[in-house]
């Protein structure tokens, strides 16, 4: 365990009507959880539960999965249905680049909803949650950022298999991505079928990683963390898999489940905890309700 881990706060309180949806772990004790509502990045510190807004949120944006590089101290950030991926300073806020992936339409639903990050060694990918697309920006070296035309769409080919929009429902695809502890692989899972998909991140082919049976019902967050995987479901748990080397299967050990949870979306890790950003979706007059992030152990 951490150094004094164990006196760090179980709930750490957002801002009123912040609306999160992604959390992020930073430099030591540091993290960084999103806004829905105007795009704003709230900065905190685990071991305190103290923090303020780094971000501040405007007209038009939205903040939702969230990953810091540590070798720069860059902050990237899925913008939601914006169409686009932004960078920032995350030890300033400072907007570093902007990445527009998608000409998007407004209209219901959006033409594109970019979800989640996940950073690597060569390049950052974000999911789209209406396409079957990842979007790479490459990397230069120690993480160095390029300009925007970088970018690139990767089509997702294989057992994925997008599913179609619904008029009056919110169909979600890709949604949560991590990358394997060496680097190989890209992991994502498919929100509206709870199917868990490896992903070849230089082509997109993607190989279904059968549970046994088992699938991640509106699954989202994902983390590595040791030698597991764990992955929100928003029926307020966190489910712990195991798998095999080459992520063709794997096995739901077990789920972590918490009164304090009041639908999860996503999880950071520190030490031996793990951290849920509470992101009650469904919930009434948002802008006026109370938010949190919730510790809960790893075993």
């Amino acid at each position: 365990m951490a150094s004094n881990e164990v006196t760090f706060p179980k709930i750490i309180s957002l801002p009123i009507g912040w609306q999160p949806e992604g959390i992020a772990s930073g430099s030591g004790t540091s993290f960084y959880v999103g806004s829905l509502a105007g795009g704003g990045i709230y900065a905190g510190d685990f071991s305190t539960g103290e923090g303020s807004i780094l971000v501040p949120s405007q007209a038009g944006l939205m903040t939702m999965g969230l990953c810091v590089d540590q070798r720069t101290n860059y902050l990237f950030v899925a913008g939601g249905v914006g169409g686009q991926g932004r960078v920032y300073d995350a030890a300033t806020g400072a907007l570093l680049r902007t990445y527009q992936f998608q000409d998007v339409r407004y209209d219901a639903p959006p033409s594109s909803l970019i979800n989640d990050v996940i950073v690597t060694r060569e390049a950052a990918y974000f999911t789209d949650s209406f396409a079957a697309f990842l979007y790479g920006v490459p990397l230069g070296p120690g993480g160095a950022l390029l300009d925007p035309p970088a970018a690139k769409r990767i089509p997702l080919s294989g057992d994925f298999v997008l599913a179609p929009q619904v008029p009056g429902q919110l169909i979600l695809n890709s949604n949560g991505i991590e990358v394997t502890p060496d680097g190989r692989w890209l992991v994502i899972v498919q929100t509206v079928t709870g199917g868990l998909f490896r992903v070849d991140p230089h082509t997109g082919a993607t190989k279904l990683i059968d549970l046994g049976g088992d699938t991640l019902p509106m699954g989202d967050g994902l983390l590595f963390a040791g030698s597991h995987l764990y992955a929100v479901q928003r029926s307020s748990n966190i489910a712990v898999i195991s798998t095999n080397k080459d992520l063709t299967s794997g096995v739901i050990e077990r789920t972590i489940d918490d009164p304090d949870f009041r639908v999860p979306s996503t999880i950071a890790s520190f030490g031996d905890s793990l951290y849920a950003v509470n992101a009650r979706f469904g919930v009434s007059n948002p802008d006026q309700a109370d938010f949190d992030v919730v510790k809960v152990p790893k075993n």
